[in-house]
């Protein structure tokens, strides 16, 4: 999830160990094993190469990604797809940019939340997240996979709860000159510069901005009616994620 207007370094002020987030380095495991066996990582001679493997890798995204016309048929497989879609990915780009964001800000939000609650908390608003954007785009035909709107939410969330938190960015229109700013304003900054991406964005879009904006905002009021009289924590930096990759 590297974004095309910035990219961003994040560092924990404070250690962690691999027992405190559990579901998410297994989420990252996961993903990273699904890509590696399947025919977008171009890794396994059995799909072939040139055409025939590009044809492998639409027919895999046409099965476990998430086709909006054929979403709202009323079949149990079209059903799941907005949960299988969460876990397939397009390109390595599109995997370790995820998976990095992925990592930063779901060891700490996971710590806050709890494992079961988050492992809940972080399917729950990916579906949610893609299934608003097929709604949206009821009439497309193209497959959309990858974790963004999931991970957009534990963004939505952590931006609730760690809104002091340091975020490092490097951009580009600055000759990349390491600058910090709190999560209350990298974030937002984020967030509306997805909404303006979403209103240009044309038919059958490369990147579902929506499906960002709708995890996104899920996420965050997620936490303000689950943490809302709780006590917000204030502490490491992190970095803002960017938009979904789709095939």
């Amino acid at each position: 999830m590297i974004s095309n207007w910035s990219e961003t370094i994040g560092r924990a002020s404070r250690s962690v160990r691999r027992s405190q987030a559990p579901v998410t380095y297994g989420l990252i495991a996961l993903c990273s094993l699904i890509f590696l066996i399947g025919p977008a990582s171009g890794l396994d001679p059995a799909y072939g190469s040139g055409e025939a493997l590009l044809t492998a890798q639409r027919a895999y995204f046409h099965r476990w990604g998430v086709v909006p016309a054929g979403l709202f048929e009323g079949s149990a497989r079209a059903a799941l797809t907005p949960a299988t879609a969460l876990f397939v990915h397009g390109s390595w780009v599109h995997l370790l940019g995820n998976m990095l964001f992925l990592y930063v800000f779901g060891v700490m939000t996971e710590e806050r939340m709890g494992r079961v609650q988050f492992t809940l908390f972080y399917a729950g608003c990916g579906y949610v997240a893609l299934l608003g954007y097929a709604a949206a785009n009821a009439d497309s035909e193209q497959s959309l996979v990858g974790a963004s709107g999931a991970i957009s939410a534990v963004l939505g969330a952590f931006l609730y709860l760690f809104p002091g938190a340091r975020v490092t960015s490097l951009l580009p229109f600055l000759f990349f000159l390491p600058l910090r700013f709190p999560a209350w304003v990298v974030l937002p900054f984020w967030a509306a510069l997805q909404w303006l991406a979403a209103g240009r964005a044309s038919q059958g879009p490369q990147v579902a901005y929506l499906a960002h904006l709708v995890g996104f905002g899920v996420g965050f009021g997620y936490a303000w009616v689950r943490f809302g009289r709780g006590t917000k924590v204030r502490t490491a930096p992190a970095p803002a994620p960017e938009g979904e990759n789709q095939p």
